[in-house]
């Protein structure tokens, strides 16, 4: 296989998980120890994005429970052969969480070597979520955004608002931030955040305000049955790139022609999906596309473009692979021990019960 730039800094090279009866468990503060880097992460992401057209790693389209009394249910599945992991997330999302002192979302990824199948790691998923958020978007950007961009307009302030901005920090020479966010204290604390990271930072009052003049536009709207659409694309500057973590839902429909270019996450996953997240006559292509120089990128300064996206489990299994290595080689997270079935117990059990296992 040939070997591409990142792929032995990453660990990859001799990523062979070997046979334990320790399952590795890494806790969010573990997680943010590790001090990743968006370069790293990026590297990991278009690693496998290349290698999933190669049919070196494989990523199953998102399954979704939508109960009527607001819950938002999810679980991807995704694997690779080099590395040799899979990872199968699953995620809630009840908008009465907080009302019970909780977090509104709640997620676990599970790895597990990707020939034997037997687990290797529990990691909190909230936090490789919020990462292979940023890093997909820093994917995009990349790409997409004009490498000047120097104004990020933030709509939405929470978790995700702070993972993308940490990411396109290291990306970006930003100067500014500007924030909306239907909650002021959430908007306040991350306007303090950017001004602790050495950037000038605004809090404004309506969502026009915050992205009419930026270059960079991050949404992350909470999602809600109740949720309306308020943002218009023909708000923004010629040149001026968005990535839409909230599926576009906060995005009036009619403007989204506004773009001259829109990229998805992966088609596919698109085509299975009851509704699709854009109009499909205005998508470019997807990420693996624009990775593999099949789909285009920016092509002038002034043209606006936009990355919309569901979540690719190839992105937690990045970030998951990547963190897993990482603590391996630091010996960090806790060793839990679980007890593998001997091939004896499984012969017994079933010849006790005169069929085979399935």
């Amino acid at each position: 296989m040939q070997q591409r730039p990142g792929y032995e800094r990453n660990g990859w090279m001799n990523a062979t998980p070997q046979a334990s009866t320790h399952l590795r468990y890494l806790s969010q503060n573990t997680l943010e120890n590790l001090q990743l880097t968006t370069k790293a992460v990026v590297e990991s992401i278009e690693h496998l994005l290349l290698d999933c057209l190669q049919s070196q790693a494989w990523n199953a389209p998102k399954a979704v429970i939508t109960p009527p009394d607001g819950r938002y249910i999810m679980a991807t599945l995704a694997a690779a052969n080099n590395p040799p992991f899979l990872t199968v997330k699953s995620l809630l999302l009840n908008p009465r969480n907080p009302e019970r002192g909780l977090k509104s979302i709640n997620a676990w990824v599970m790895l597990h070597d990707s020939d034997t199948g037997l687990p290797l790691a529990l990691l909190d998923g909230n936090w490789i979520t919020a990462v292979r958020t940023a890093g997909l978007s820093a994917v995009a950007a990349r790409r997409l955004a004009r490498a000047d961009s120097s104004i990020a307009a933030f709509i939405g302030c929470g978790v995700q608002a702070h993972s993308h901005l940490h990411a396109f920090a290291e990306i970006f020479p930003l100067q500014q931030v500007r924030a909306f966010s239907r909650g002021y204290a959430n908007r306040d604390t991350f306007c303090q955040t950017a001004e602790e990271m050495g950037l000038s930072a605004m809090a404004c009052n309506t969502a026009q305000e915050a992205i009419k003049e930026a270059d960079l536009i991050i949404t992350s709207v909470t999602l809600s049955p109740q949720l309306v659409p308020f943002l218009d694309a023909q708000w923004l500057k010629p040149g001026a790139f968005a990535t839409m973590t909230d599926l576009a839902a906060s995005w009036l429909t009619d403007g989204m022609s506004a773009f001259n270019r829109v990229i998805i996450d992966d088609q596919v996953q698109e085509s299975s999906m009851p509704t699709p997240l854009v109009d499909p006559a205005l998508v470019t292509g997807d990420l693996s596309g624009l990775v593999s120089g099949a789909s285009a990128g920016r092509q002038n300064k002034d043209e606006r473009t936009a990355f919309v996206f569901r979540g690719l489990a190839l992105g937690d299994l990045a970030v998951a692979a990547l963190a897993y290595q990482r603590a391996s080689q630091l010996s960090r997270g806790r060793q839990i021990e679980f007890q593998e079935a001997s091939v004896e117990c499984k012969t017994s059990w079933t010849r006790q019960h005169k069929s085979p296992l399935r």
